[in-house]
């Protein structure tokens, strides 16, 4: 089985000895995304859905890269800082997965890197061209 790092510039670069993410030959592992500007690297201001949003795109470039895509996600973590924010989070789900939704579990934490509300990662499936 080969291993193959992911790494694009649509996603924020990694803060540690981590990769953005790894593809084998039909599975693509995304690292926890928070809503880090990829081209800044810095939290971006505004509220939980613009938070989610933001790791969603994140996760979404990385999953691109790795020759997957959000409609491919099989399952998706999710940890908020404040689990009182899950109803918004739901809402910005909904607006990016319509049809066949990723399982997924939402946890609450007591802190994110860098003061994020949420932080996502994801499995989705590769093609294989």
């Amino acid at each position: 089985m080969s291993k193959i790092t992911i790494i694009t510039e649509g996603a924020p670069r990694p803060v540690g000895p981590y990769s953005q993410g790894i593809r084998t030959e039909n599975l693509v592992f995304v690292s926890g995304q928070i809503p880090l500007d990829p081209g800044t690297g810095e939290l971006i201001d505004g509220d939980i859905r613009a938070q989610t949003q933001r790791a969603l795109q994140n996760v979404e470039s990385i999953l691109v890269a790795g020759r997957s895509s959000l409609d491919m996600t099989v399952k998706m973590t999710v940890y908020l800082s404040d689990i009182a924010d899950f109803p918004a989070v739901n809402e910005v789900f909904g607006e990016f997965f319509f049809d066949q939704p990723p399982a997924r579990e939402a946890v609450q934490v007591s802190a994110l890197p860098k003061g994020a509300r949420i932080e996502i990662s994801a499995i989705g499936v590769a093609t294989t061209q």
